[in-house]
């Protein structure tokens, strides 16, 4: 039986072209946000979600995060990366000098900062829920509108691109996870992602716990830190490691760190993108 995914849509996302390369002969399925495509994953509706997670200008999507610290019944099971190519689009016939509103993600309107300063220093910049329903908005719009997306989202809407690779760096990427109901089974040369946090704020708590995995020589591919949203100053820490949490170093690691913290929760461990 052909495997579903959801995906962060409508069609026309840089995230149906992440699904669609991670798996050309599944069967796609468009959710309007990175909530419900957790959702659809862990009620079963999909096997797999695709969701940006980092982009190399912008950092983390802390959507993404956000829902893999609440939703304990779903695992990252792989990653890839996909290079991405803005395009700055408008209804046909409307001329740049006539625009006045511009709509895209707030990832994508991030991305393309240095272009909208110095082209549209006078356009006011307006979030989507993705990239696709921005270009939905601009047609829907009574204003002067434009949008930025993909280009395959110009053709599937039949509007005009203004201009091509408007991203500030060309060399723009983005990580994407697959979301399913478990993690991967170890390959050899993997990547573990997990959060943790502290009942109480004590010097050393963070470098007692970095250091249990420097003593047994893991490498902390990322690590960064997003409020618990409890109280002002509490914070949850993210952590992306080389290895499996079924590795026995990796194992050992957790085990030392795990009663010092109040919290902690393995997202998951995947095989490592290698490109």
């Amino acid at each position: 039986m052909m495997s579903k995914i959801g995906f962060l849509g409508p069609p026309g996302t840089f995230t149906e072209e992440a699904a669609h390369d991670y798996s050309p002969a599944a069967t796609l399925e468009s959710f309007p946000s990175i909530y419900s495509v957790a959702t659809a994953v862990s009620s079963g509706i999909v096997k797999f979600g695709v969701v940006p997670i980092e982009n190399s200008l912008e950092g983390s999507v802390t959507f993404t995060l956000d829902v893999l610290i609440s939703h304990e019944q779903i695992f990252i099971y792989d990653e890839l990366v996909a290079g991405i190519e803005h395009c700055m689009m408008v209804k046909p016939g409307t001329r740049s000098e006539n625009v006045q509103v511009i709509y895209s993600h707030p990832q994508a309107l991030g991305q393309c900062r240095e272009f909208l300063e110095r082209s549209f220093p006078a356009a006011q910049l307006e979030a989507s829920l993705s990239t696709a329903a921005a270009v939905l908005d601009m047609i829907n719009s009574g204003y002067g509108a434009a949008s930025i997306g993909s280009a395959r989202c110009a053709e599937l809407n039949k509007v005009e691109i203004l201009e091509r690779n408007i991203q500030d760096n060309s060399t723009n990427m983005t990580r994407f996870v697959v979301l399913a109901a478990k993690d991967h089974e170890p390959t050899g040369d993997d990547k573990t992602s997990l959060c943790f946090s502290f009942e109480d704020d004590r010097p050393g708590l963070l470098y007692k716990a970095m250091g249990e995995f420097a003593n047994r020589g893991i490498n902390l591919a990322k690590v960064e830190s997003r409020p618990t949203k409890r109280s002002l100053g509490s914070y949850i820490f993210l952590i992306d490691l080389h290895g499996h949490r079924e590795d026995s170093d990796v194992k050992e690691a957790l085990d030392m760190i795990r009663p010092e913290t109040s919290m902690i929760r393995i997202f998951g461990s995947y095989p490592r993108w290698i490109g």
